[in-house]
């Protein structure tokens, strides 16, 4: 057991050697700045609610712009719109019918009734001529005259109504109800316009091409409106976040460009400062360097000048200091 107690003292001391950088401060204008890499997420939510019909994203899979993603059951709103474009064509056929008047065989029957009376006019107009010779006969009385007189005048006011008749039926509708009609046209094709685009919600596509982060709901299950389904991480939506010391704050200005490096990324990796928090932040606990505990540090964000597909949220990076 004692000869045990220089080996472990040497194991020990080799170690201490070996991660002396992870806790000994380091020199001035050396050490690098620690942080670690963000994505932001895109949650594409159910715009209604309903069940599920089909899931096409699966989690991990790459995605294109404009894919479908989801799709929720369609027929409440497919029957809504079958409603809707059927509306429109009522309307429409309203609209019509005022713009053009009475149709032919509607115009044959007031023709046909003046007909009718201009025959009755014929005969009403003889038996005045009757009429007329007995009264001046002497054998004739004075109210037959006045009956067939009557009888004549009331024929020609029945042919005057007939003929103001087809000529009124061969003239749209008046102005107000004609701009009514339209109106109510415009209404309903709104309204389908609006039933489209709810069909089409029902089927939400990719904004951005991306990977599928995450999937929150099976093909079968009920989802509320509002209520996530699937998560994109966009290629691009990457951002590195690391602290400097108030010091070096002076260096990172926005636009400025910065070389770092990750595990198994490679180097000579480079990206551009977009932000810096204007108030400063005690040293988050996963910044394990003895030198920069207990000290306040500034939260810089920056973009990748290149999109890396190695570059994924949670790994952490250094940044080397700005000249």
């Amino acid at each position: 057991m004692n000869k045990l107690i220089p080996v472990l003292i040497i194991a020990l001391a080799a170690v201490a050697f070996y991660f002396k950088d992870r806790w000994l401060p380091q020199p001035p204008g050396q050490a690098n700045y620690l942080g670690y890499v963000e994505g932001e997420t895109v949650m594409i939510a159910a715009p209604q609610a309903g069940r599920i019909t089909m899931r096409p994203a699966t989690k991990g899979a790459a995605i294109k712009k404009g894919d479908s993603l989801f799709s929720l059951d369609p027929s409440v709103a497919t029957a809504e719109l079958a409603r809707s474009e059927a509306a429109v064509r009522t309307a429409q056929a309203q609209l019509d019918n005022l713009l053009t008047g009475k149709r032919e065989p509607e115009l044959e029957q007031i023709r046909a009734q003046r007909r009718e009376a201009e025959a009755g006019l014929a005969l009403a107009k003889a038996e005045l001529l009757r009429a007329m010779s007995l009264a001046t006969s002497g054998t004739g009385s004075r109210t037959s005259l006045e009956q067939a007189q009557a009888s004549v005048s009331q024929y020609q006011a029945r042919i005057a109504q007939f003929n103001a008749s087809e000529a009124t039926s061969r003239l749209a509708g008046r102005d107000a109800e004609i701009e009514a009609a339209r109106s109510k046209v415009t209404e309903a094709e709104a309204s389908a316009e609006q039933a489209r685009a709810k069909l089409a919600e029902l089927s939400p596509a990719a904004p951005v091409a991306a990977t599928v982060e995450n999937t929150f709901f099976e093909v079968g299950e009920w989802v509320s409106a509002g209520q996530p389904v699937v998560s994109l991480q966009a290629a691009d939506a990457i951002t590195l976040r690391y602290f400097v010391p108030e010091a070096a704050l002076a260096a990172a200005v926005p636009g400025t460009s910065i070389h770092f490096t990750c595990d198994g990324c490679g180097s000579g990796k480079t990206a551009t400062i977009t932000h810096v928090e204007a108030t400063p932040e005690f040293t988050p606990p996963v910044i394990y360097s003895q030198s920069a505990r207990a000290k306040l540090v500034y939260l810089v964000e920056a973009r990748p000048d290149a999109i890396d597909p190695l570059l994924r949220p949670g790994l952490p990076i250094e940044v080397e200091p700005t000249p």
